[in-house]
């Protein structure tokens, strides 16, 4: 198996349906493979859980609590309380996530999802944690919320224009990056990673999603971020084991690990 060290997978969804109750088996695996880190995004409750429970078992794994815009219809002001009673329950809990905006579809109620990110925005704030931004089809809107709250994170499986990509980072943003990178129509996510610095760039698999040529249309997982890695190196003009290094290094500082 190849040399998995120095991959530190920012956002993943090991809960997911698709791992069948192996994700734990999996999990275990790719750190004795040596994976160096790895986040759970969580989308709901139960998810949040489900990060908590695996962060309890392995050293380099940790959670993040929060709401995904999809469930905004569900949205009760009671929820933030829980949200931070949570986020409070263990040291592993390192950011606020995955939150933010998804315009994608229709019949999702815009000002509910607006105010179910801006509020889990000023919980993360408040609570000194990083936000993991899920941003789709809803650029302007998401960058007016950040613009207002100036939160620390990172913008997940970024898709956005350069001068957006400047104008996050600005704002104190890190940008993170999927399979997708390698993907042939993936020319704006790749002049971004041209154009940005290095220490805020993230890397990410959003498992078992987005998984990177050659494993394109398979379940991805946090040690497929070798590809990515070698593709964002062959951007930055960097070897593969630089490109793995720095962003071990940018996810720890991001994220207090």
């Amino acid at each position: 198996m190849a040399d998995f060290s120095h991959i530190f997978d920012t956002h993943s969804h090991y809960d997911d349906a698709r791992f069948e109750g192996r994700g734990d088996g999996l999990i275990e695996s790719l750190f004795k493979s040596g994976v160096s880190g790895i986040i759970h995004a969580a989308t709901d409750f139960e998810s949040a859980e489900f990060g908590l429970k695996m962060s309890e078992r392995f050293p380099r794994f940790f959670a993040s609590v929060g709401l995904h815009p999809e469930f905004a219809d569900r949205f009760s002001e009671e929820d933030i309380p829980r949200l931070e009673k949570l986020a409070k329950s263990s040291e592993k809990v390192v950011a606020i996530g995955e939150i933010g905006l998804d315009y994608h579809y229709e019949g999702f109620d815009r000002e509910r999802q607006t105010r179910l990110f801006a509020a889990q925005v000023r919980l993360a704030n408040r609570l000194g944690l990083p936000v993991i931004v899920h941003c789709r089809d809803a650029v302007g809107d998401c960058m007016d919320i950040l613009r207002e709250l100036k939160p620390r994170g990172v913008m997940h499986c970024f898709s956005g224009s350069v001068e957006t990509a400047k104008e996050a980072i600005s704002l104190g943003m890190y940008l993170g990056f999927t399979g997708a990178l390698t993907f042939k129509n993936a020319k704006k996510a790749q002049e971004v990673v041209k154009a940005m610095p290095l220490d805020r760039l993230l890397l990410e698999t959003d498992c078992p999603y987005m998984a990177p040529e050659p494993h394109r249309g398979e379940a991805s997982n946090s040690g497929m971020i070798e590809f990515t890695a070698a593709k964002a190196a062959e951007l930055k003009g960097l070897s593969v084991g630089e490109l793995l290094k720095a962003a071990e290094q940018n996810a720890e500082r991001l994220f207090g690990i």
